[in-house]
């Protein structure tokens, strides 16, 4: 029994973990406010070493289209210009000799309708992971020795309950990005 709890309770923690992974992708779509999130995953070459965006500057967003980048070290302006331009993330940095300025543009009704999809491929994987998640836990329990068929069945019950709330969490989260996308 305590071995059917212990595989439970990590099948919650990676369906967590699942749900952490959805909303953190979900934060790098932008909704057309300008937001330093956006930048996530930015790389700039820093004395030779590849490093995130924001360990070698300071993001603000004095409004809801701008975001001001202040390098720690004015040398890196070009380097960060570079880098959100090979980004391809559509926008376009300019730099007024102290920092890197990112006019966020006003999305298209195209555009956002590109950016529900592919909020919606995200979520569509994190559901696929949580399944996953359901299989391979379902799959131990059934190799557990010495345990009853009914604690088995039980198990793969609570399985599919926490499956089923994980879900429909991804669905809620998806549901509110895309409001917030197709919100002018």
């Amino acid at each position: 029994m305590e071995e059917i709890e212990m595989y439970l309770d990590e099948a919650k923690d990676q369906m967590n973990k699942a749900l952490a992974h959805v909303s953190h992708e979900l934060t790098k779509i932008r909704a057309g406010k300008a937001n330093p999130s956006m930048l996530d995953g930015i790389l700039v070459s820093y004395y030779g070493a590849m490093t995130p965006l924001q360990q070698v500057s300071s993001m603000t967003t004095p409004d809801a289209r701008t975001i001001f980048i202040k390098p720690w070290e004015k040398g890196l302006i070009q380097e960060i210009e570079k880098s959100i331009m090979n980004a391809n993330l559509g926008l376009t940095p300019q730099n007024d000799g102290q920092q890197v300025i990112i006019n966020v543009p006003m999305l298209t009704e195209e555009r956002r309708k590109q950016l529900v999809k592919q909020a919606s491929q995200e979520c569509e994987q994190g559901k696929v992971s949580v399944r996953s998640i359901r299989k391979e836990t379902n799959e131990s329990l059934k190799k557990i020795k010495g345990v009853s068929e009914d604690d088995v069945k039980n198990g793969e019950a609570t399985v599919q309950k926490l499956t089923d709330e994980s879900i429909v969490k991804i669905d809620a989260i998806l549901k509110k990005k895309e409001a917030e996308i197709m919100t002018v």
